[in-house]
């Protein structure tokens, strides 16, 4: 996941402004006691989020894989107010971990915690969402986004996590890829060739391609 030197990423890091102290320390109880760390969004995109958000001004978020909540709390940062995020995430095991840091949030009651199946979930949603945030299993990342499109406003954002997926979407032609690098070379080529969005892949972190939907 690391595309640039170490030292233009901390210098990266030391011109952003800080994460708050409640994201500090999920950011550290995650790594110490939670499987998967490196699933977090962390400071620097935890803070572009946050800064895509506040740009936008959504009144309603859909987010799809929560795991400990940091995007979440991310998000929210920019929702106006009476805004609601809903947050999806199959893992329950987590769920009072990632409870207990939206309780000492000043989110807690614009965020709709959800634990299930989001390709179950979404289709039962009525809201129209001004921005969806997608970070979960790389299989399904072309059905979340069609099932995510129709419910976003035009003019509206859609945000995919890892579309670079440390680097395996550009392996040599020969080399043997596995499901999920498909999965996300097939995402990568079908909404390029969407005429319904507009697209910009951002090399931050493992890859974030963003849609705006026409």
């Amino acid at each position: 996941m690391k595309f640039l030197a170490e030292e233009i990423e901390e210098y990266s890091v030391l011109h952003t402004e800080n994460e708050s102290e409640l994201l500090k320390s999920l950011n550290r109880e995650t790594h110490a006691n939670i499987l998967n760390p490196r699933m977090l969004s962390g400071h620097l995109q935890g803070r572009f989020l946050s800064m895509i958000s506040r740009m936008i001004r959504p009144e309603r978020i859909l987010e799809i894989g929560t795991y400990t909540g940091y995007s979440a709390i991310c998000l929210c940062e920019g929702l106006q107010p009476g805004g609601k995020l809903i947050t999806i995430d199959i893992n329950e095991e987590l769920e009072t971990f990632t409870r207990n840091f939206f309780k000492r949030s000043p989110f807690e009651d614009s965020i709709d915690y959800r634990i299930g199946t989001a390709l179950d979930i979404v289709p039962t949603l009525g809201d129209t969402f001004d921005l969806v945030f997608i970070d979960a299993d790389k299989i399904n990342y072309s059905s979340y986004f069609n099932l995510c499109l129709e419910k976003v406003r035009t003019g509206g954002f859609l945000i995919a996590d890892n579309v670079l997926w440390s680097g395996k979407v550009i392996q040599p032609e020969q080399t043997k890829i596995d499901r999920d690098t498909q999965a996300l070379l097939d995402f990568n080529r079908m909404v390029h060739e969407d005429s319904r969005v507009s697209n910009i892949l951002l090399p931050i972190r493992d890859g974030l391609m963003i849609l705006q939907k026409l």
